[in-house]
């Protein structure tokens, strides 16, 4: 018995068909996660193995640090700095928020040392890949329509 969560058996296969049938779809890592840039803003969109669809838009804190620092050899914390790519990430979010809530997406904040990031997910069902498609579609035309 195995204590390591498994990927869906399923993912194989439909991430073959995703990468046919929607060609700007690229993968991040061998047998890992598919992704698609949204246009403008920085959105991406990522499928991942788990059955999660993510569109996110995020900031590197080494960026937004040379953002706030103008040159300077001003240290800012990464509590500050994270704040401050909220800031900035949300009015981003707030342009679709309202759509995705309702079309049954969570919306989170994820940090960590390198980058802040707002994401809207959701699971998608790999033994519905026209859905998964679909699905797909509507994003891409969310923030084509947003942008």
């Amino acid at each position: 018995m195995s204590d390591q969560p498994a990927a869906l058996p399923a993912w194989d296969e439909v991430r073959l068909r995703l990468i046919e049938r929607e060609p700007m779809l690229y993968e991040l890592e061998p047998g890992g996660p598919l992704a698609m840039e949204l246009g403008s803003e920085d959105w991406i969109l990522e499928i991942t193995p788990d059955g999660r669809l993510v569109c996110q838009a995020g900031m590197v804190m080494d960026d937004i640090r040379s953002l706030l620092s103008e040159g300077t050899p001003e240290d800012l914390n990464n509590d500050e700095l994270a704040k401050q790519a909220k800031y900035y990430l949300q009015p981003k979010a707030a342009k679709v928020r309202r759509t995705f809530l309702a079309s049954g997406f969570e919306e989170t904040t994820e940090m960590n040392e390198s980058y802040v990031a707002v994401t809207f997910h959701r699971t998608v069902d790999f033994s519905e890949p026209d859905e998964v498609c679909r699905l797909i579609r509507w994003c891409r035309d969310q923030f084509a329509r947003a942008a």
